[in-house]
């Protein structure tokens, strides 16, 4: 066993950890914005001072032994309250600052949110944000992030949300396609369509529709086929623009386009439904401090989005 002032390996345990809740050396390194080797050397020298294994090594992962587990869960409470102390100490010096880390969709953060950001890196000087694009749902604590923009239906108790804006979908296809097909009049017509729809697991690929006729609502759902499945909006969006199919796509995607009449919009009496969650949010794991730069960006994005995504030209 290597003898080592127990205060000189503070920082070794809280890199274990992190590798604990990450999964991985080089995702741990990322996160803690150090090389893989430093991660691995560290480690190295926390077990060597243990005198036991804290690690077990597999050929795609990477996971804590008992032994290692319990060091990881006694140290991450104290390590979350050093860092929340930190974090309300910076504040004290009245504005945001330090390193905010956010997730966000693809689609969304380059078509809506990456040509708004640069207002708020100048009004924040003193602010670095870190933007992971991904369209899974991530654990931000675990994960370390701040912030998380989703399109969602509802949100978890565990976390504190803000409502940016209500969001749609809309059926659109481009005029060159049009042209050489008979537009649908109703959904049904929909089956003799290519239709540019996102996959959901292994069911077979459904569109529901909704509209209010004669003061009655009227819901129908018809099941679609086509060339192409992708599980990403903006994919979607520019396969129809090349005249492939019909596209079912969030407003987000298909705003500019529309904007541009390089797409127009399909069935626009009838209203899609389920497909797209209905609420953008801003979302945080709860905490008991909550640093300046996370306040000031939820009110960035609460400005930035409070209009929503449905000012199309041509809207009926």
């Amino acid at each position: 066993m290597e003898d080592r002032n127990v205060e000189s390996l503070w920082t070794h345990v809280h890199w274990l950890v992190v590798l604990g809740q990450q999964g991985s050396y080089t995702a741990a390194a990322a996160r803690l914005g150090v090389s893989k080797a430093s991660v691995s050397q560290n480690i190295a020298e926390l077990e060597r001072s243990a005198g036991v294994a804290l690690v077990r090594r597999t050929t795609r992962s990477v996971r804590l032994t008992e032994a290692g587990q319990r060091l990881a869960d006694e140290a991450r409470e104290p390590y979350e309250r050093i860092a929340h102390t930190f974090a309300s100490v910076r504040d004290l010096a009245g504005s945001p600052r330090g390193l905010l880390r956010v997730t966000a969709p693809v689609a969304l953060a380059r078509q809506q949110l990456v040509p708004r950001i640069a207002g708020f890196l100048r009004a924040n000087p003193q602010v670095r944000l870190e933007l992971d694009l991904s369209d899974r749902l991530s654990s931000l604590a675990m994960e370390g992030f701040d912030l998380a923009i989703r399109h969602a239906a509802a949100v978890p108790d565990t976390h504190v949300a803000w409502k940016l804006c209500e969001t749609r979908s809309v059926l659109v296809a481009s005029r060159a396609y049009l042209r050489h097909r008979t537009a649908p009049a109703e959904p049904g017509d929909l089956g003799a369509h290519d239709c540019l729809y996102y996959p959901r697991a292994h069911d077979v690929p459904t569109w529901t529709f909704q509209s209010e006729r004669r003061g009655a609502s009227e819901r129908v759902t018809v099941p679609v086929a086509g060339p192409l499945a992708a599980n990403n909006s903006e994919a979607l969006r520019d396969a129809a623009m090349t005249g492939l199919g019909i596209a079912l796509l969030p407003d987000f995607s298909a705003q500019s386009a529309l904007k541009s009449r390089r797409l127009v919009r399909v069935l626009p009496r009838w209203t899609p439904v389920g497909t797209f969650a209905e609420h953008l949010y801003a979302i945080r794991p709860y905490a008991s401090h909550v640093p300046l730069a996370v306040t000031a960006f939820v009110q960035f994005l609460r400005d930035a989005f409070k209009d929503g995504f449905q000012q199309f030209d041509g809207d009926e």
